[in-house]
């Protein structure tokens, strides 16, 4: 059975900066995709961040250069730093994992999802 759970979300000023984790268990799949999504109220759930079975990353236009993805394969762990927060920000993020090989950053294209944690970022 596939777990992801994320922890690390809180409230922060803006210019501050969090990380956020997600312990992966049950993902059991050679080439694979874990990516971190995020929603804000009355908003579409929107990609954020990826990162495939290679190391090969991806981000969305809105966080370039402001987030980062990475994963500690030995931890079973998926991390986001994210830095230079804005109240835009604001918003559930998800952890997310696909059995594809690569990434695309659409939400039909994941299998699998953590419950969510909050993040929210004052002005």
């Amino acid at each position: 059975q596939v777990q992801l759970v994320e922890s690390g979300g809180g409230s922060v000023e803006a210019g501050g900066s969090l990380r956020l984790s997600c312990v992966v268990s049950g993902f059991t799949y050679s080439r694979y995709c874990l990516g971190w999504f995020r929603q804000a109220p009355g908003k579409e759930r929107e990609g954020v961040a990826g990162i495939d079975s290679d190391g090969t990353t991806i981000y969305g236009d809105s966080v370039k250069g402001r987030l980062t993805i990475s994963q500690d394969n030995a931890k079973n762990t998926l991390y986001l730093q994210m830095n230079s927060l804005n109240p835009e920000d604001t918003a559930m993020y998800y952890c997310a994992g696909s059995p594809l090989g690569y990434c695309v950053m659409s939400r039909g294209v994941f299998a699998y999802w953590g419950q969510g944690t909050q993040v929210t970022v004052s002005s």
